[in-house]
């Protein structure tokens, strides 16, 4: 899958290209210097919470190759029950009626949420409740007489067929697609108003957009009062957040408790210059506090967010997900509970009283950030109750940047905080939730064993049945590796929607199987299956790429030089230091000789018992992307390639970033390499051994061989699956050789 929650910056277009199933971050969304001014912490004054209905009862509430997204059926059927054609006309008139009546003119309807998921629940699916793409990257653009949606490379054939009628598909990254505010300043005229909801854009995206904007003679209006006007479209069918209840995530897979993490977050709070530290990602919050839950489907998160004190930690969710367990174990962790909707009180509240708040600009949202600002400027500091909170009908006028009156005015891209009541510091809850411990490492070890059983069972049996002449859908092939999965110890929920790709549907590479659409899957089928899963240890992501037949000698030369380019990228030795763009190309080097390549990114972060994206690592073209891979991190390697109405190929492993053993150490320098997580075998039927040089060759033994001795005797019971197993993990000159074919040719091409 592709990458999740990093702060990913666009280069030449709107978004930025991603991993295949990751999300994408708006060109404008680039992080500015940090800014943090050294002050004691003061203790905060009491709290006034922001209530439910300032903004229904989301107010704060968020808004997910890169797997499919995970719309799910709730967000769908709610989105049914409005028309395409009535949703655009509700929010247009929602456009003209808003701030007091002044109107937009342009309104930005992004992927994410207050939390900035790439996941969000179903509540807060507004793009795709606009739009009805349910790809898990884009962004919408709705004006008086025109409806746009920007999407990358990976959702092109995706967005084509979901798109309603009146909707314009705009390619980002491709040279003649303009990014957002370049479209607005040419099609907008002088003085137009675009309008955002400031919880669903970061501080970085908004300077950076209103900066464009502003070149180009043109408003951004942050529609605090009037909530997000795509709500006012959805009306009573949207659905209500989720109450599913959390849970505790074993101390024998956390590796460190709550007290230790909150100390080590107030240590790198302390050295910024900051009394409290504001956590607003769901996978943040539920790493720092040892949690999971249920709210998002896949991601075992749950709507809230933390923050970190001197005096101890808070906890901002619903407190009636909170059990009995739940609430011993934050008890004992020294952190308090607080409702979700008092978050922007309690960050007035210690900004008034002095407190400097540590946030991570390109990740909190502009409305949090600036409620921080507003009640530590002294022109605006409110008379004790005097003030509604943001989001209330009474709240204070805005000026014609779509500021409140009197709050000090947001800086120019590349600015510092404004106010002393913000310090920037790029989250270390991410950067340490990135790197994981020991105890992590062995969950996710023991996940892929687990995983390892179900697939292979899973492809036993779908040998079986093909060669029996049963005809399957790819939504039975779904059904059928999900049910094994389950049947696992501490499986969960899958960790994405299955993509389970038939010959020309395995070139949609976010694609998602539907009863009425299906392909079916036979002996000609070339399939294509992506997968993962959730387990109380840790978490998995697999692609397979395989023949039910045979395949013509084209599939296996792009198949072949596919996976040149895994075995290049998992072979590597690199210094400690180096960022994943610098070791990218490795993967794409076979496909470019070829005069092929693909359009994602090859490897995204993956979350210990958590999302299944994550950065803020990325092994992709993204140079901009500065993070150095680390010993500790999880990541995917998974080059492919894909033919529009023809097949897709994509060969996936998990890795583990770790130190090399190296007899040299230039310059006292550390060098790293990868560690393979995965344990499925590699259909040699798609190689084409002729192009496969001895040192690849050598590496597909020695991986088939580590996967026979790792997952054999979890199989012991099954015999149809350890025979699978024996057959697919012998060597490739073996099983060349079985099939009646040229022995390997262990010469380069």
């Amino acid at each position: 899958m592709r990458s999740s929650l990093q702060a990913t910056r666009a280069a030449s277009s709107v978004y930025a290209q991603c991993c295949s199933r990751a999300f994408l971050v708006p060109a404008w969304h680039a992080r500015q210097p940090n800014a943090t001014p050294a002050a004691s912490p003061q203790a905060p004054a009491a709290p006034r919470p922001l209530g439910p209905t300032a903004r229904g009862a989301a107010t704060l509430a968020m808004a997910t190759p890169t797997k499919a997204a995970a719309s799910g059926a709730n967000g769908a059927a709610h989105s049914a029950k409005i028309s395409a054609t009535e949703r655009l006309t509700k929010l247009r008139e929602a456009m003209a009626r808003a701030d007091g009546g002044r109107g937009v003119q342009a309104y930005i309807v992004p992927t994410e949420d207050p939390h900035m998921s790439e996941y969000p629940p179903d509540r807060f699916k507004r793009r795709e409740f606009i739009s009805s793409f349910t790809g898990s990257a884009g962004t919408a653009v709705v004006t008086a007489d025109q409806a746009l949606l920007w999407t990358d490379g990976r959702y092109f054939l995706q967005a084509e067929a979901e798109l309603p009628p009146g909707w314009t598909l705009m390619r980002a990254g491709t040279g003649h697609c303009p990014e957002i505010p370049d479209w607005l300043a040419e099609v907008l005229p002088a003085g137009a108003r675009v309008g955002i909801d400031p919880f669903c854009h970061t501080v970085d995206a908004v300077r950076a957009l209103r900066g464009k904007l502003q070149a180009q003679g043109k408003e951004l209006v942050p529609l605090l009062a009037d909530g997000n006007l795509v709500d006012a479209a959805w009306g009573a069918a949207q659905p209500p957040l989720p109450l599913t209840p959390m849970r505790v995530h074993p101390a024998q897979w956390a590796g460190q408790g709550v007290g230790d993490k909150l100390e080590s977050m107030r240590a790198k709070m302390r050295a910024a210059g900051a009394g409290a530290l504001l956590a607003t990602g769901l996978d943040e919050v539920a790493w720092l506090l040892n949690l999971r839950g249920s709210d998002v489907d896949y991601n075992p998160v749950f709507v809230s967010y933390a923050l970190v004190s001197e005096e101890g930690g808070r906890l901002y969710t619903d407190p009636r997900k909170v059990r009995e367990e739940v609430a011993a174990h934050l008890q004992e962790g020294g952190v308090e509970v607080r409702p979700y909707e008092a978050l922007v009180g309690d960050v007035r509240a210690l900004a008034g009283s002095g407190t400097k708040i540590a946030m991570d600009f390109a990740r909190v949202s502009y409305a949090v950030y600036q409620a921080a600002n507003e009640a530590a400027a002294p022109s605006s500091a409110p008379a004790a109750g005097a003030t509604p909170s943001p989001g209330r009908r009474g709240a204070r006028k805005r000026d014609a940047g779509g500021q409140p009156k009197g709050a000090s005015p947001s800086p120019a891209p590349g600015a510092g905080a404004p106010s002393s009541a913000v310090v920037s510091l790029e989250s270390p809850v991410v950067a340490a939730k990135a790197i994981k411990n020991e105890a992590e490492l062995e969950g996710m070890r023991e996940a892929h064993l687990r995983d390892a059983v179900a697939i292979c069972d899973f492809l036993a049996w779908l040998e079986h049945e093909v060669a029996a002449g049963r005809t399957l859908t790819e939504v039975e092939v779904d059904e059928q590796l999900t049910g094994r999965r389950r049947k696992q110890a501490g499986f969960v929920e899958p960790s994405f929607p299955t993509i389970a790709g038939a010959d020309s549907n395995g070139a949609v590479i976010h694609y998602r199987a539907k009863e009425e659409t299906a392909k079916t899957v036979s002996a000609s089928t070339l399939l294509l299956l992506d997968s993962g899963g959730q387990y109380d240890c840790g978490t998995t992501d697999i692609t397979r790429t395989m023949h039910l037949g045979q395949p013509d000698d084209y599939q296996r030369r792009c198949y072949t030089r596919v996976l040149q380019g895994h075995i290049g990228l998992d072979r590597v030795v690199f210094p400690e230091g180096t960022p994943g763009s610098a070791v990218d190309a490795l993967a794409r080097l076979p496909l470019w000789s070829e005069g092929l390549n693909y359009r994602h990114g090859t490897g995204h972060g993956v979350g210990a018992a958590l999302n299944v994206h994550e950065g803020p690592q990325s092994i992709s073209t993204r140079y901009w992307i500065t993070t150095p891979l680390q010993a500790g991190m999880v990541c995917s390697n998974e080059p492919g390639y894909y033919e529009d109405g023809r097949f897709g190929i994509r060969v996936e492993n998990l890795v583990v970033v770790e130190e090399a053993d190296t007899e040299f150490r230039f310059g006292g320098t550390s060098f790293l390499c990868f560690r393979r997580l995965t344990m499925v075998p590699i259909q040699t039927k798609m190689i084409d051994p002729a192009l496969m040089r001895p040192e690849e060759v050598e590496w597909l033994d020695a991986y088939h061989r580590e996967v026979w001795e790792a997952v054999s005797p979890r199989l012991s019971g099954n015999t149809r699956a350890l025979d699978w197993l024996r057959i697919n993990t012998r060597p490739l000159a073996e099983q060349v050789a079985a099939r009646g074919a040229a022995p390997a040719v262990a010469v380069a091409k």
